[in-house]
């Protein structure tokens, strides 16, 4: 399955990339196919890893923030894996000579 999630503390202010960061370490040690963007962190696995990479992650920058947001996405399709990357291949290869 694949994760498109945004974790984010809520009530401190304006900034929030040092507590971000810190969800997106947590992502990158897992050791699960993953990438980020301006918007949301993408990841593949299984689900309860997956599940339990996210908690971690909302616990984290729980750590430091007396609320945190969550939105979640999820595209689950038990068995297939290298949709991450995969999907992104078959648009890309659509759009050559363009």
């Amino acid at each position: 399955m694949i994760v498109a999630f945004s974790v984010a503390p809520g009530g401190l202010g304006e900034s929030v990339s040092e507590w971000v960061s810190d969800a997106v370490r947590l992502v990158r040690a897992s050791g699960l196919p993953n990438e980020t963007n301006a918007m949301f962190t993408n990841v593949e696995g299984e689900w309860d890893e997956v599940m339990a990479l996210i908690k971690a992650c909302v616990m984290k920058v729980a750590e430091h923030a007396p609320r945190v947001d969550l939105v979640m996405k999820v595209d689950y399709r038990p068995g297939v894996t290298g949709a991450l990357r995969g999907k992104v291949e078959a648009i890309e290869e659509r759009l050559k000579g363009v």
